[in-house]
Formats: C-alpha cells, structure tokens, sequence
C-alpha cells in the first residue's frame, strides 16, 4: 500500500475515536456527576519510508497516533433540586461508595434510602461515612447535611443526642488521571492514583446537583471540525487513488 494512503487511513482512524470521545461526551451532556474525556495524538515517525528512494529526513514517514486520553475534572455547574438528600461537591473531591467490586468513587450526588435505611446512590451502591455506611432510622426526618459533610436528624418532634447518623466521607487523588472509569460517572482506583483525605477547602451543598462539565457550543464545534477533516482526507485517498489508477491505465496502453 502506498504511503499516502497509509497515512491518510492513520489519519481517518485517530479521528474516528476522536469522533466516539465527541459522541459520549454529548451523550452525557446532562449526566449528573459526568466529566467529559479527551483524546491525546501524537507523532509516529516511521524509520523508513516504504518508497526507499529517498536521501535524509525525507525517507521518514509521519503517522498519526492515539497516544491516549485524559479527563477534565473540572466544576460541573451545581443545580439546585431541593431534595434534601442531593449533595453537590465544592472542590477537588469525590464521595466514596461500596459496590459489589469493592469501593468506588463519584461525584454524582444523586442519593436516596433503601429499605435498610441506608444512603445509597441512584445505582444502589452503599455510601460509605467516616464510621461505616450511613444508616438512618425509620422515624427520621428534617435531614441536614452540613458543608463538612456530618448529617444529622430529627426524631419525632425533637433531636434526639444519638441523630448524627455519620460524616460523608470525602477523598481526593494526587493523579486523578489515573482513575478508571466504570460506567458514567464512577471511578476505581489503581495503585498509583494517590488516594487521600479531602482537603478542608472542599464542600459539600445540600440539595443540589453538580451536572455534566460538557460544554454542548465546544463539543458540537469539536465534531463539526473533526468531520471535515474526516471528509477531507477521504477525498485526499480518493483522489490519490484516482491518480495512480489513471497513470496505470496509460503505463498499460500500447502505442500503435
């Protein structure tokens, strides 16, 4: 195969993913908790071009590489639901969660109560407090989680001593890109992600929600530009194609 049309497929590939990571982004425009991913190219030069008439620098040959992504954590804008058990995150932070896998970490602070009176996730994955999970009593009522995380409750008509019913717990990542993306908006951590305390300035917004940090101006001009450039090296090969196809045609005739 020529050089040109293996550039040009380099090329085609690395904006085909490009154009998937556009997809889910827009996908996920209104996913509670969702941090949009990027994709990262960059050069392969080939040592030799298959084509080797070439003297110096010439005979190399450029491809197009995914070198792979990476992923804006950053401030999703916070909604207000005036549900009581929504918390938005303020800060470079993630609430953890147990699952059936182990413990996860999140940003979506969609919560509700399962019939074992715990705090769970919209996805049925435990909360998890600095004492254990967050459990609450039938009788519980007028929640309030403060901006360090502790939640508390009421009682029939007044506070009981024992209506703290545990602190969210909040954990950080010295290389958030590192983490693992399971689903749309929770994450493991493998070693080398520098899993720690949240710091003091991070908090946490009762009744609200942190929505998707996808921008939906950027993500559509992002796939526009990407198909253009798409269709425009698709017309490059077809016209190199041409080309090779018309001088093989007349390397073929016969002179009379």
């Amino acid at each position: 195969m020529p050089n040109a049309a293996l550039i040009g497929l380099s090329s085609q590939m690395a904006l085909r993913r490009e154009l998937a990571s556009i997809a889910n982004n827009i996908a996920n425009v209104n996913t509670t908790g969702f941090k949009a991913d990027r994709v990262v190219f960059q050069e392969h030069l080939a040592p030799i071009a298959r084509e080797n008439r070439f003297s110096g620098q010439s005979r190399g040959v450029s491809f197009v590489e995914d070198a792979g992504s990476w992923r804006n954590y950053g401030q999703g804008p916070v909604v207000q639901t005036g549900n009581p058990l929504d918390v938005a995150i303020d800060g470079d932070a993630f609430l953890v969660v147990q699952t059936a896998n182990g413990e996860r970490y999140t940003r979506a602070g969609s919560l509700q109560i399962n019939a074992q009176g715990q705090l769970v996730t919209m996805d049925g994955a435990v909360v998890v407090g600095d004492r254990g999970p967050v459990t609450f009593q039938p009788l519980d009522r007028d929640i309030v989680i403060t901006p360090d995380g502790r939640i508390t409750s009421m009682q029939g008509n007044e506070k009981l001593n024992d209506s703290q019913r545990g602190r969210l717990r909040l954990v950080s990542f010295t290389n958030p890109q590192l983490l693992l993306k399971e689903g749309t908006n929770t994450y493991s951590a493998p070693d080398g992600a520098g899993l720690q305390p949240a710091p003091a300035s991070v908090k946490v917004i009762q009744g609200s929600l942190e929505k998707s940090n996808v921008s939906t101006v950027v993500e559509m001009t992002r796939m526009i530009d990407v198909t253009r450039t798409y269709t425009a090296v698709a017309n490059l090969l077809s016209q190199h194609n041409d080309l090779r196809k018309s001088a093989i045609e007349r390397l073929a005739e016969v002179p009379s």
